[in-house]
């Protein structure tokens, strides 16, 4: 269940909903938080991203492609967090994701 919860976020409500009825386990509740965290910021960073690339847009179309390759950029980075998570979901470990990861790190009380 800890690894299903990093592969987007139906991948995540099938581990919440799944590991809602059973017996606790602190590295399903662990990773169930660092995924959540991470859905947060995928879904801000896209928010805040498309304001920006639209704002730009208006002003230089040229200026939007070289701005929109970084974007793209930082989507990678964390689609990267999200391979990250697995592995460290895998290996059993309760370790946060680099950069974000202390962030949630007690967070999200609904989760069990």
């Amino acid at each position: 269940m800890a690894l299903v919860s990093y592969i987007t976020i139906i991948g995540w409500l099938i581990s919440y909903f799944s590991y809602k009825g059973q017996t606790k386990d602190s590295l399903v509740s662990y990773h169930l938080k660092q995924s959540f965290g991470l859905f947060i910021v995928t879904v801000g960073c896209a928010i805040v991203l498309s304001i920006l690339l639209s704002i730009i847009t208006m002003i230089s179309f040229k200026l939007a492609f070289a701005i929109s390759l970084i974007f793209n950029l930082i989507y990678l980075a964390l689609f990267i967090l999200m391979i990250i998570g697995i592995i460290i979901a895998s290996k059993g470990e309760e370790k946060p994701l680099p950069f974000i990861g202390k962030m949630f790190e007690g967070k999200f009380n609904f989760i069990p």
